[in-house]
């Protein structure tokens, strides 16, 4: 137990450093990745605390987490359609831009990113007590048994007819950050965990389609490229579909 919760603090507080450390970056714009690394820290966040419902109190924190995941996603989407628009349409480009930055200082103005770090520092020194209390005899067990409903919620996914590639994606990650903060809870080879990525990939490329051609149809100065995204939409639905029957053979293959 005690090895178990001390990696589960020291995973913890490396990213909330390097939260803290995103926070910066984008204050700063240094680069184009800040936002991008910083909603992946928060997922990874939550995908730590997710194997230990049910043993531990995470309800503040997740949803902490869950808050800023939700306010940032928006501002992410902008910055991927803003690529779309690079070389294109100037005019459009520069507006979008003006709203993106002031969206950045939004955020790192806003209530739900200090309420995350407040909800960090609170839950490290609540896990320590529950150590110390005795509360945290069988985490490794407990997790490993969460995390193998996600394998499970992934496979049935993936054998069901037209399921929601919504749903696929959401319940993909899960499994793949899962993994990634428990390896040794979760008993995914190598080639498996590159067939999550190629399949998370895949449904990335696809959802960004979707949500180009859903602002195309509220911002009409999307109009002209309307064509060019529903043919990547099929170029990327297709695409999918090959990474999905690939992920679910590597999942059904075994170690």
């Amino acid at each position: 137990m005690q090895a178990f919760v001390d990696d589960l603090i020291a995973q913890l507080l490396t990213l909330q450093i390097n939260l803290y450390a995103c926070c910066e970056r984008l204050r700063a714009q240094t680069d184009a990745e800040a936002l991008h690394d910083l909603r992946i820290a928060v997922r990874k966040l939550r995908s730590l605390l997710r194997p230990l419902r049910g043993l531990l109190d995470c309800s503040g924190l997740e949803l902490a987490a869950q808050a800023l995941g939700h306010i940032s996603g928006p501002l992410r989407d902008a910055e991927v359609l803003l690529a779309q628009l690079h070389g294109r349409d100037p005019a459009a480009q520069r507006v979008r831009q003006q709203h993106l930055q002031a969206g950045y200082r939004q955020l790192l103005r806003s209530p739900q990113l200090g309420a995350l770090f407040s909800a960090l520092d609170a839950w490290v020194r609540a896990c320590r007590q529950a150590q110390a209390a005795g509360q945290l005899r069988g985490a490794g067990k407990h997790s490993r048994k969460r995390l193998a409903k996600n394998l499970q919620a992934l496979l049935l996914a993936l054998a069901t007819p037209g399921a929601d590639r919504h749903r696929l994606r959401i319940v993909l990650k899960r499994l793949r950050y899962g993994a990634q903060a428990y390896p040794q809870r979760v008993a995914l080879t190598h080639r498996q965990m590159l067939a999550l990525s190629a399949a998370q990939s895949a449904l990335g490329d696809w959802h960004d389609c979707q949500q180009w051609l859903l602002c195309a149809e509220q911002q009409h100065d999307l109009q002209p490229l309307v064509g060019t995204w529903q043919d990547a939409l099929l170029v990327a639905e297709r695409r999918s579909e090959q990474a999905l029957q690939q992920l679910q053979a590597a999942l059904l293959a075994g170690p």
